[in-house]
């Protein structure tokens, strides 16, 4: 099991995009965009966060894998390149909403891989399902919405 700490600041985490899930549900036209583009900024902010935690464990350990550098760089390009239908006015957010959510849940191969390898803590996938699959489906479904 987690720490106590890690673990409820990281279900914390997750109130971000349950909050502007909750007002797209209220369906308040006032608030819509303002709700999605906080819920895709959180998402992919995350998403960039987990690519710095896992460059943090690659350069704590003594003898990291090469590919763990690589896919510490991954999640920002994804979340750089999930935005580009917005920035180009192209169908958005669904569509980039998918791919922060898809992710997300896609990130738990390398937490799988970190703890297997004992370079993330024994811990770690304890605290690192719930998380991913709560952000990335949370995040899924606001995209399909």
């Amino acid at each position: 099991m987690p720490p106590t700490v890690p673990r409820l600041l990281g279900i914390a985490g997750l109130l971000p995009q349950l909050i502007a899930g909750y007002v797209l549900l209220e369906n308040n036209s006032d608030w819509r965009f303002t709700a999605l583009s906080m819920a895709y900024a959180y998402a992919a902010l995350i998403l960039s966060f987990l690519g710095g935690l896992w460059w943090g464990l690659a350069a704590a350990a003594s003898e990291p894998p090469a590919w763990l550098w690589y896919a510490a760089v991954l999640p920002s390009l994804i979340a750089l390149g999930s935005a580009w239908p917005w920035a180009t006015g192209q169908p958005w957010p669904g569509p980039s909403m998918i791919v922060l959510g898809v992710a997300l849940i896609g990130s738990l191969a390398v937490d799988w891989q970190l703890q297997r390898t004992g370079i993330a803590p024994g811990w770690w996938l304890g605290l690192r399902i719930p998380l991913s699959i709560g952000l990335g489906g949370i995040t899924l479904a606001i995209g399909l919405a």
